[in-house]
């Protein structure tokens, strides 16, 4: 690992051209250089808040933890690898020991601040390529994540995140993942505006997953080949999940088949799922032949939550739905209360009456 105290991209050009690694930027802030086979977590374990760490091209094969606030983890650009550890030589660390690649932690009494991950791959962990818990405005951006166990990039318990430009594709559950708390029962959370944009969601079981939280948005998103695109979730607990904003998405072809989960039906063909959700707007989104026989397939659907929880007063406005099958739009949530459907391009709906 090597220092930089020059101007970002000539701290960069001068790092890899001469074999120095590390220096202050202008701005007073140190680039530390770290190259394949040095430590990662060696240089973010000396970095302070407002440094940069910057990953060199190539394969890195291990699990870091960050918790400093104002850190940037960045490398440069997909060929900027991290992968799991060989067995024989596993680092120590709950990061690891949790099946991910990347940990951004804060903790219950004091959440970890404008945290960045950018510009690199994670592909193969276990559980989660980027995973956070207790951070405030963290941002991750033109991350790859491919072929981890469960999710490609998660966060809990969080707010004001950004999650823009990123790549989750062939992951086992969702390729993004946000939720209140993976590990308790708790009603829905406000996450203060937390914005999920531009990203690329393919192959995945489902490719964004909003569970339990409120005020939130998903826009410009291009969805394709997952078994479901979009899922905004709720259940019983107060407050309710909802407040969601899903705008403006290309949703298409997400026809890949999942089987039934302990908590969830199967999956095929589902365009935007909302079960157990209340005050959330689906608008001009493009949604063109998500087929299949689930009971939650179809274009844009409403559903039950699996305890039961209807969904109430969402607004499904102003979208364009073609080939979507068994229906464009579908409410199978004939309980709720207060949902309205206008001015929606498409030709079929369950019940009838609803394009």
């Amino acid at each position: 690992m090597k220092k930089c105290h020059i101007a970002y991209l000539a701290c960069t050009a001068a790092l890899l051209g001469t074999g120095l690694g590390a220096a202050p930027s202008a701005a007073g802030h140190t680039v530390h250089l770290v190259r394949p086979g040095e430590s990662i977590q060696k240089a973010v374990d000396a970095a302070e808040p407002g440094d940069t760490v910057l990953l060199a091209l190539g394969a890195y094969h291990e699990s870091v933890t960050v918790s400093t606030p104002g850190l940037t983890l960045r490398g440069m650009g997909r060929r900027t690898v991290l992968e799991p550890a060989p067995a024989a030589g596993k680092a120590a660390g709950a990061c690891a020991a949790g099946g991910n690649g990347i940990c951004v932690v804060g903790t219950k009494n004091h959440r970890v601040e404008d945290v960045t991950v950018a510009g690199l791959t994670v592909s193969g962990f276990t559980r989660t390529g980027v995973y956070a818990s207790a951070t405030d405005r963290l941002t991750v951006r033109n991350v790859t994540a491919v072929k981890n166990g469960v999710w490609g990039i998660a966060q809990e318990g969080s707010v004001r995140g950004v999650f823009r430009g990123n790549t989750a594709q062939d992951n086992g559950d969702a390729g993004l993942f946000l939720a209140n708390s993976v590990q308790q029962e708790q009603g829905a959370t406000d996450t203060d505006g937390t914005v999920v944009e531009r990203n690329r969601l393919e192959g995945n079981r489902i490719g964004v997953t909003v569970r339990r939280l409120r005020n939130l948005t998903v826009a410009h998103n291009h969805l394709s080949g997952n078994c479901a695109a979009v899922f905004v979730v709720g259940d019983e607990n107060k407050p309710k999940a909802g407040l969601v904003t899903v705008r403006e998405n290309r949703i298409v072809r997400n026809n890949k088949s999942c089987p039934k989960t302990a908590r969830l039906d199967a999956l095929q063909g589902s365009g935007i799922v909302l079960t157990g959700a209340e005050d959330s707007l689906v608008t001009r989104n493009v949604i063109e032949d998500n087929v299949g026989n689930s009971p939650l397939s179809g274009g844009i659907v409403l559903f039950k939550s699996f305890v039961g929880t209807t969904s109430d007063r969402n607004r499904i406005t102003d979208n364009e739905l073609r080939g979507n099958s068994p229906a464009d739009l579908v409410n199978a949530d004939t309980a709720g209360k207060g949902n309205t459907f206008e001015g929606n391009s498409c030709r079929a709906s369950r019940p009838a009456g609803l394009c």
